[in-house]
């Protein structure tokens, strides 16, 4: 089995790597920020995500951002990184589905200061404003799971925190059984994660209701076909296409922080299959 540091960066750059519509990916780069910047930022996080077990989820976490920032100077793996932390955090002789409750129901207000904090420093776009526990107010003196409990409604990373990360899992599910390239796989499990949960970052960007329009074309393209199938691959170049039209606003960016996260559950768990066939 990988290191728990390895395994964070090959998920990372596998995500990154596959063409997911909307998304940066090779070839595919966004004016404020590239294919590189993501590449850089995998190698970084590495070691200090695999410290989540040893220094606590909130520190490695925000390790990880300040040594992002350091290195490329924007945001590139926020929300993937608030779902690799307590991932990382389960102990290493237990399933992750078996032991991500305990870790979550473990996280301290010192979590929450250090995850505040992250966000501040990593600045993610369309933040907007909160009721409760607003990150621009301060630090809320509750713990991380009470924290993302507040934000579970309007934003999926914050939901795995109060549901035992099930569409991680499922997305780890889905690739796994797809049998077909990993890339492949990797965009159908993206669609098809996106048509059933409308991504959180295009609602905070575009509004709810923009956003189910995105999760319908999501759905359009996986009726089409299959990855390989003429005409799957053509409505995915156009998807990708329509989701690029408005600057990055339309960058299903929530759900590719869960495929990463997804990823890094296949690698801890050793349920890739080696060689592995990417393409």
């Amino acid at each position: 089995m990988m290191d728990l540091a390895a395994c964070a960066t090959l998920a990372c750059i596998w995500e990154a790597t596959a063409p997911k519509p909307g998304n940066v990916y090779r070839g595919a780069d966004f004016e404020d920020v590239t294919f590189a910047d993501f590449l850089t930022s995998a190698a970084i996080l590495g070691k200090p995500i695999a410290s989540a077990s040893k220094v606590g989820v909130g520190r490695a976490v925000l390790d990880c951002i300040a040594a992002i920032q350091n290195s490329v100077g924007t945001n590139t793996y926020l929300g993937t990184v608030l779902l690799l932390g307590p991932l990382a955090a389960v102990k290493a002789d237990i399933s992750l589905q078996a032991g991500i409750s305990e870790v979550l129901r473990a996280l301290t207000p010192a979590d929450t200061h250090c995850v505040y904090e992250s966000i501040v420093l990593a600045n993610p776009g369309g933040l907007g404003r909160a009721d409760t526990a607003d990150v621009n107010e301060g630090t809320p003196n509750i713990t991380l799971l009470e924290a993302m409990k507040l934000g579970a409604d309007r934003d999926m990373v914050a939901r795995q925190y109060t549901n035992s990360f099930e569409q991680v899992f499922w997305v780890a599910d889905r690739i796994a059984g797809a049998g077909r390239p990993l890339c492949a796989a990797i965009v159908a499990a993206f669609l098809e994660l996106l048509a059933d949960y409308p991504d959180s970052l295009i609602t905070r960007k575009c509004g709810m209701e923009f956003s189910r329009l995105v999760s319908q074309r999501a759905a359009k393209v996986l009726s089409l076909g299959k990855p390989g199938d003429e005409s799957f691959d053509e409505e995915v170049a156009e998807f990708d296409f329509w989701l690029r039209a408005d600057g990055h606003r339309r960058n299903p960016g929530t759900s590719a922080d869960l495929i990463a996260a997804g990823l890094f559950v296949l690698l801890r768990e050793n349920r890739v299959e080696w060689p592995v066939r990417f393409y």
